[in-house]
Order: structure tokens, then C-alpha cells, then sequence
């Protein structure tokens, strides 16, 4: 008989189960801006506000949870289920098939995606925990399974990859979106400045005169990297910032041309 302990994801974010999604959003903000471990937060309760977040935050995962009896199966009975309601072989062996690989849930960061390569990963079998090295395959999607042959007592290991949300880069595909605050005189008469990327590699990015406030500028080929795909870009949404300080002259310049 297997025994599954179900973690409160609404007290992990302090909120009623009852909590609305802008409650919900809200309440990730926060912990999630306290517990970042870039700015000396704790890894671990980062990652626990991200898992419950994960799946409060989506209306198909938040309704399963909240049945979660719904969610296991007494393995015990799994071969009855099979004989009765998979009658096609191919679909049996599969299935069976699934049952002797080892599956977990990994979750990185978007740096982690940006880079891949190799990752310790621990791998809770029947009588330990192992430590693994697999490789983390650069531009993996959310939500991607991979699959790495004869990893653990001659069973193929398949990992889920989650993919941590940023503070600060939002990512569609392989392109990076991110906000930059620029000085309202910097649009107008045009400015270069510098972006880091989510390695924290430095790029040069151009602003020409006259660039309205939000609008978004392209750093071609500058996003996710994933072999056998042309590389994504960086975009970037250009915020404007008014001066403390502007001059009266200027101020009766910009009010001559409002009367003409």
C-alpha cells in the first residue's frame, strides 16, 4: 500500500483556499521577491513558492488539486486495470513499460536553460537516495520530458523539467523579453546602454532618437540557444523615466510648443 503526503500549497503562500487568482499572484510576489536566493533568500522556500504558484496558478492544476483522491491509483491493482480497460498489446506494453522507468519532477532556473549541460540530480529509489549527473539539454521547454537510457539499475531515468519563473526576464519560446528604465531625454534625443543577458553576458543596445515609452527593441539572436533551432532574441521594453530636476528653460520650451 502506498502512502502520498499532499504539501498545502495555500499555506505555503499564505492564503485562503478560497483566495482569488490576483490574491494568489499577489501573495507569489511577495515571497517570491523575499526568498530569492539572488538576493540572499532561501533557495529552498524559493522553490516551494514556485511549485505552489506552479500549480494554484493554473485553474485545470488548482481543481485536481483540490480533489487530489482523484490524482492515485493503488499500484497493487495495475495490472487488473490494464487487462481490463487496455486490451491492445502495444498499449499494455507500453504502459508497463512506463511502470519499470524511474520518472521524477526536476525543477531549474532560466539560466539553467540558457546554459544547460551537466546537473547532480538526487533520485529517491526503493531502499536510498542516488545521486545522478545527467545533462541538462540547453533550450529545454517547460513542462519537456527527456529521457536518459540505463541510468539507474539498468532503467531509463525520465525526467519532467519545470521551469522556475524570473523576476525579471519573461520568456516566449527561445526569445527573452525584459523591461529597461531609461531617462525620458534618453528616448528623445537617443542613447546607447548596456543589457545584461540572463548569463549576465553584457550586449550594447542602441536606442534611436525620438523611441517612444514601451516600446520594445530587438537584440537579434541574443535569446535561448537550442541545437538543431535558429537562436532566439532579446527583447527589450524601454520604460521612461522623468528627471527630478529639469531645467525652466527647457520647461518653457516644451509649453511654447503645447500652445502653438
Amino acid at each position: 500500500m502506498y502512502n502520498y503526503t499532499v504539501t498545502d500549497y495555500y499555506q505555503i503562500l499564505g492564503v485562503d483556499r478560497n483566495a482569488s487568482e490576483q490574491d494568489i499572484k499577489k501573495a507569489y510576489r511577495k515571497l517570491a521577491g523575499e526568498h530569492h536566493p539572488d538576493r540572499g533568500g532561501d533557495a529552498d522556500k524559493f522553490k516551494q513558492v514556485q511549485e505552489a504558484y506552479d500549480v494554484l496558478s493554473d485553474k485545470s492544476k488548482r481543481s485536481a488539486y483540490d480533489s487530489p483522491q482523484g490524482f492515485y491509483t493503488n499500484r497493487n491493482n495495475f495490472d487488473d486495470i490494464v487487462n481490463t480497460y487496455f486490451k491492445d498489446f502495444n498499449v499494455h506494453v507500453n504502459m508497463r513499460q512506463q511502470m519499470r522507468d524511474t520518472r521524477i519532477v526536476l525543477r531549474i532556473d532560466l539560466d539553467d536553460v540558457a546554459s544547460g549541460g551537466p546537473r547532480l540530480v538526487s533520485v529517491n529509489t526503493r531502499n536510498s537516495s542516488t545521486p545522478i549527473e545527467i545533462n541538462v539539454p540547453q533550450g529545454v521547454l517547460d513542462g519537456e520530458t527527456v529521457r536518459y537510457p540505463k541510468m539507474i539499475n539498468n532503467q531509463d531515468l525520465v525526467v519532467e523539467f519545470r521551469i522556475n519563473p524570473h523576476p525579471e526576464w519573461r520568456r516566449e519560446g527561445l526569445d527573452m523579453w525584459c523591461e529597461k528604465q531609461l531617462n525620458f531625454w534618453e528616448l528623445v534625443v537617443g542613447t546607447e546602454v548596456i543589457v545584461k543577458d540572463i548569463l549576465g553576458r553584457s550586449v550594447n543596445l542602441k536606442v534611436p532618437a525620438r523611441t517612444k515609452p514601451d516600446s520594445s527593441l530587438r537584440l537579434k539572436g541574443r535569446g535561448i540557444q537550442r541545437p538543431g533551432h535558429n537562436p532566439g532574441d532579446i527583447f527589450v521594453k524601454v520604460r521612461a523615466t522623468l528627471p527630478d530636476n529639469i531645467p525652466e528653460d527647457i520647461v518653457d520650451i516644451l509649453r511654447n510648443q503645447l500652445n502653438k
